[in-house]
């Protein structure tokens, strides 16, 4: 007999059987209550989106908000007491200490296999504060403040430690890291504005991760979830992210946003970094070849292009754009991996991830956009891109989402021809003309690989009505066996910038990604 069958049960069974059924349709209750993920955040946001926003508490106690860079950093967690250590589970999670900048508690939870919800309470003694001296009457006084945020430890390069994996902490922003990599850029949950709003006479409004739920860990798992609720003066969401480590770690990013309002540019999946000079921009007193984060912004298109464009650092703000429909990727990339166009022993910037935004789904028409302000020096991050959809949703509807962001070091994600290897700048025995920029552009990859040593190739080159190309040439490295393309364009109105693109071409097959770079006005 099947295990259901359709013949009444005996009466001697009935009864038992009428309990089990009953046992086990309350537990089904039970596990459905319990049950907590991507949906309950939704829901959470979906309500908030819903009522007037309400500002967070700002109550921290004077002590700690005065504390001086140096005093945080004295405040550190202690690694014996990380959550999940006695169960030796695979990942790891430590907290960060409100103080100085970091003055809005956010709530952490961690859920059980099972979907229960438990709040991790602030506790002093988890902390070592160093020097620090409060007060044993000041600090008792504190309560349970919170966090200013956490970060996820894994044995990323070895077996024998746990290294730094993630850190979630200020604002929206996050930072992840792969096998042999050092922190560098940043990614956030959400910007709004990032250009401001001179329509309202605003500035860019920067939403906050107000509460997180962490996932307990298998003791075999080889991926963390975590779970977390956006909040902002004109928007709310929820977020998943489950991180997966490795040598090029990804993250797999799901969000559903609602508007309490419009905004001039909602800017999803935006990332942030530094650039303050390099071969494109060398600095003239500093013995370092390079500093910078990242190098260049990849993107390529819905329509199949791939660009690559230099990042710089201007004298003044300048955002430009790059529209399409349906992106398969863009992302700030740290190319130049060797050690000796930095020679930071400190600072190794060869070894700074870059990151890669693969889009899961159709994400239609849109724009990416890139924002460059200057910065006299390297602790201030100057660049920002992200993408831009052609239209909002309207206020209390969702907006559904998802990408995965690949972090990424010398295995890095490049167009299927050949890419760009290098940007020069400068004259060389010739001299340039006042209004006149000379770009040298190295170009390599199994496209070019495969052309004969005599093989024409070709540069093509274009400008915007503010450019006129006076001279363009292609022609093989005979040192590096690269490809070189040499422009020279001249700026007919310094007071406005040039856009200049180029690519190299074998007959009519174009070899090459896509060149794009700004001449900024001067």
């Amino acid at each position: 007999m099947p295990p259901f069958s359709s013949s009444p049960p005996t009466p001697r069974f009935a009864p038992a059987l009428r309990r089990g059924l009953a046992g086990l349709a309350g537990l089904l209750l039970a596990q459905q209550a319990l049950a907590f993920g991507f949906d309950e955040v939704a829901a959470q946001a979906a309500r908030l989106a819903a009522k007037p926003y309400a500002a967070p508490a700002d109550a921290l106690p004077a002590e700690l908000r005065n504390l001086s860079y140096d005093q945080l950093r004295d405040i550190r967690f202690k690694p014996e007491r990380a959550l999940w250590r006695q169960q030796q589970l695979p990942f790891e999670l430590m907290f960060f200490h409100l103080g100085k900048f970091q003055t809005q508690a956010v709530r952490i939870n961690e859920v059980s296999p099972q979907g229960a919800v438990r709040p991790i309470a602030f506790r002093q003694e988890d902390f070592d504060y160093g020097k620090n001296r409060f007060g044993a009457g000041r600090q008792q006084a504190w309560g349970d403040l919170g966090f200013a945020g956490f970060r996820a430890h894994y044995a990323l390069n070895n077996a024998a430690y746990k290294d730094e994996l993630v850190v979630f902490l200020g604002a929206s922003y996050f930072r992840a890291l792969g096998a042999g990599q050092h922190y560098g850029l940043s990614a956030r949950g959400l910007a709004i504005d990032p250009t401001g709003d001179p329509a309202r006479g605003s500035g860019e409004e920067f939403p906050r991760f107000t509460e997180f739920w962490i996932e307990r860990p298998a003791p075999d798992a080889k991926a963390l979830t975590i779970h977390a609720l956006l909040d902002s003066p004109r928007a709310s969401g929820a977020y998943q992210f489950v991180i997966h480590p490795g040598a090029n770690s990804r993250m797999d990013v799901r969000a559903r946003l609602f508007l309490r309002a419009p905004v001039r540019t909602l800017a999803l999946a935006p990332l942030t970094s530094m650039y303050m000079f390099g071969e494109n921009q060398p600095h003239r007193s500093d013995f370092r070849p390079e500093v910078h984060d990242s190098d260049g912004l990849m993107l390529a298109t819905g329509e199949g292009e791939w660009i690559w464009r230099p990042l710089i650092n201007p004298a003044a703000t300048l955002t430009t754009s790059f529209a399409t429909r349906s992106p398969k990727g863009f992302g700030l990339m740290q190319r130049d991996r060797a050690f000796a166009n930095y020679e930071d022993t400190e600072a190794r910037y060869e070894q700074r991830p870059s990151a890669w935004v693969e889009p899961v789904g159709d994400w239609g028409p849109g724009r990416v956009e890139l924002m460059l302000l200057h910065t006299p020096d390297e602790t201030n991050d100057n660049v920002v891109a992200y993408w831009v959809p052609e239209r909002q949703p309207a206020p209390g509807q969702p907006l559904d989402f998802a990408y995965r962001l690949h972090l990424q070091g010398e295995r890095q994600q490049r167009p299927p021809g050949a890419w760009v290897t290098q940007t020069r700048v400068g004259r060389g025995f010739a001299e340039l003309a006042p209004d006149e920029q000379q770009y040298v552009v190295d170009f390599s990859g199994p496209a070019l690989e495969a052309l004969g040593a005599d093989a024409p190739v070709e540069a093509v080159l274009s400008t915007d009505a503010n450019g006129h190309i006076t001279e363009r040439n292609a022609y093989r490295n005979p040192v590096t066996g690269a490809w070189r393309m040499t422009v020279r364009v001249r700026q007919l109105r310094p007071s406005q910038p040039t856009e200049l693109r180029g690519f190299l071409k074998h007959k009519e097959q174009a070899l090459t990604e896509t060149w794009s770079t700004i001449l900024p006005s001067r």
